[in-house]
């Protein structure tokens, strides 16, 4: 299912003035694989995308990334001036970007908003545009930074059900940042637990897709314990 690196780090330090973000964090993330990351607030999750993006290199120790990066935010981050398609290949070189950007909207299912202004678009819509600009650059590397988070209950779902099929039709490697378990487990191949600068805990998923949570009631509880939440508690 997952051959050679894709994404390597080591030895990772990041400070922000005195306090330690990550210290000596080591990951590995290899093509194809789907990986999901928590951590309490303020653990570094995002601070790690960061780094991995190019867009913090204030850093110690080795980070590299084999291919092509992108990054699609828990905010959709659209420039409300330019319609859908333009926000779409923006920075893309390519002598045909309407084509571009209605191909990677057809993927998402939004082929009749390409010419919509971002203001118009729901929640869900506008966080299916940054999925479609980010798969745009064919990353290696795709990094979900909460993407759902501020989402309702069923688009959220809807969301879960379109990454798969876009990450099984594509295969990059996904490094996704979420504090929600359950969303972990139904996405990732690979779950990790930051906590104290470094990965504290890995388990892997191997259920089939799609995946109901109630099959994996005692890795969750694993899960849950690693970072410090007991099930009574989560319920």
């Amino acid at each position: 299912m997952t051959g050679a690196e894709t994404a390597r780090v080591r030895g990772l330090v990041k400070e922000f003035g005195d306090r330690r973000v990550l210290d000596g964090l080591d990951l590995t993330v290899r093509r194809g694989e789907f990986t999901a990351l928590l951590g309490r607030s303020g653990s570094g999750k995002s601070t790690l995308l960061r780094v991995l993006s190019g867009m913090d290199t204030d850093i110690q120790g080795e980070s590299t990334v084999d291919g092509q990066v992108s990054m699609a935010f828990q905010q959709p981050r659209l420039l409300p001036w330019r319609r859908v398609w333009r926000n779409i290949t923006l920075g893309v070189e390519t002598g045909d970007a309407r084509g571009v950007a209605e191909r990677a909207l057809a993927e998402v299912r939004l082929t009749e908003r390409a010419d919509a202004w971002p203001r118009t678009l729901s929640g869900g819509e506008a966080q299916r545009v940054s999925l479609a600009r980010a798969l745009v650059r064919e990353p290696d590397l795709l990094l979900l930074d909460e993407p759902f988070g501020s989402l309702d209950a069923l688009t959220r779902l809807a969301m879960h059900r379109l990454v798969t099929q876009l990450w099984e039709r594509h295969r990059p490697a996904v490094l996704l940042v979420t504090h929600d378990v359950d969303e972990a487990l139904a996405l990732a191949d690979r779950v990790l637990v930051l906590e104290g600068g470094r990965i504290a805990a890995e388990h892997l998923v191997s259920a089939p897709r799609p995946r109901s949570i109630a099959q994996l009631s005692e890795l969750r509880a694993h899960v849950l314990s690693d970072l410090g939440v007991n099930d009574h508690e989560a319920a």
